[in-house]
C-alpha cells in the first residue's frame, strides 16, 4: 500500500543540474474588457476585470521567468498577433503559442501531447492565482523527479498547477471544468494510472468576487484606488480546509506516454 504525507515547503531552492530543463506553459486569456473574467465584473465592471486580470497574467509571467527551470510559454486567446496581446510589452524570452479547440479539456491535452513529444517535463500553469510563488514552482518540479506528476489544489477545488512527466489523455477527458470536482477526480485519474505524485498545500485562484479577499493587500489596495472605493471584502471565517493527500506511490507503473 502506498502513504500518503504532506510535503512541506524546502528552503530556498538552487538550481539542480540533475533536474531536466521543463517547459512552464500559461495558459493565458487576453485582458480585453467583457472578455475576460466576467464573474467578476459585478465588483469590478468590466475595465476593473481586465485590469486585475492583465496584473495577474504579469505576477504569473514574472514568477515563471524567475523560477528559472526553463522555457516560459504563453499559450493564449486569442492567437499571439492580437492586437490586444502586442499592446502589453511582455518580456522578449516569452515563447508563444495558441490555444487549441475545444474546451479546457482538449486544450490541456493538445499542450501536455505538444510539449512530451520533446522530451520535456511540462508545468501548466492559469493566469489567476497571485499567491503562486517562485519556490512553488521548483518544488512542483523537484518531485517529478521521483513521481509522474505534482500538483497544487485550489482552495474552490480545482488546481492551480499541474505538472507532469508523462502525457495520458485520460487526465483531461470528461471533466466538469470550472466545479469543486476538478483536482479530486483529477486524483483518481492518476491513480487509475498507476501514477504517483507530489502535492502542496491549496492556494486560492481569482475567480468569484469572495476571491477578492484573497489578493495581497499591495493589489487589493491599487485596485481599489484605481476603483474609488472599497469594494473588496474583508477575509472572513477559517481558511477552506487543506486536503491530506499528497505523493501517493503507484500500485504499478504505467508505460504510456494529464
Amino acid at each position: 500500500m502506498g502513504h500518503w504525507s504532506v510535503l512541506p515547503w524546502w528552503p530556498p531552492w538552487r538550481a539542480n543540474p540533475l533536474l531536466p530543463p521543463v517547459r512552464i506553459v500559461i495558459l493565458a486569456k487576453a485582458p480585453v474588457p467583457g472578455q475576460v473574467k466576467t464573474r467578476l465584473e459585478p465588483a469590478l465592471g468590466p475595465a476593473g476585470a481586465a485590469r486585475l486580470a492583465e496584473r495577474l497574467l504579469r505576477r504569473t509571467i514574472r514568477t515563471a521567468c524567475a523560477s528559472g527551470l526553463g522555457v516560459v510559454e504563453l499559450c493564449t486567446t486569442p492567437a499571439p498577433d492580437h492586437p490586444a496581446w502586442r499592446r502589453l510589452n511582455l518580456p522578449a524570452e516569452l515563447a508563444w503559442s495558441e490555444q487549441a479547440e475545444g474546451d479546457l479539456g482538449a486544450r490541456l491535452a493538445a499542450v501536455d501531447e505538444r510539449v512530451q513529444a520533446t522530451g520535456a517535463p511540462l508545468v501548466l500553469l492559469g493566469m489567476d492565482c497571485p499567491g503562486l510563488g517562485v519556490q512553488h514552482l521548483q518544488v512542483a518540479v523537484a518531485q517529478l523527479t521521483a513521481n509522474q506528476a505534482a500538483l497544487i489544489p485550489s482552495r474552490d477545488g480545482g488546481y492551480v498547477l499541474l505538472a507532469l512527466s508523462r502525457f495520458a489523455p485520460s487526465l483531461f477527458r470528461a471533466i466538469p471544468w470550472s466545479t469543486d470536482a476538478v483536482c479530486g477526480i483529477t486524483r483518481e485519474r492518476l491513480r487509475t494510472l498507476g501514477w504517483s505524485w507530489g502535492e502542496q498545500s491549496p492556494l486560492a485562484d481569482i475567480d468569484e468576487p469572495a476571491d477578492l479577499a484573497c489578493l495581497p493587500l499591495g493589489l487589493r489596495a491599487h485596485l481599489e484606488t484605481c476603483h474609488g472605493h472599497r469594494f473588496i471584502p474583508e477575509p472572513t471565517g477559517a481558511p477552506a480546509p487543506v486536503h491530506k493527500g499528497t505523493a501517493r506511490q503507484p500500485a504499478g507503473g504505467d508505460s504510456g506516454a494529464q
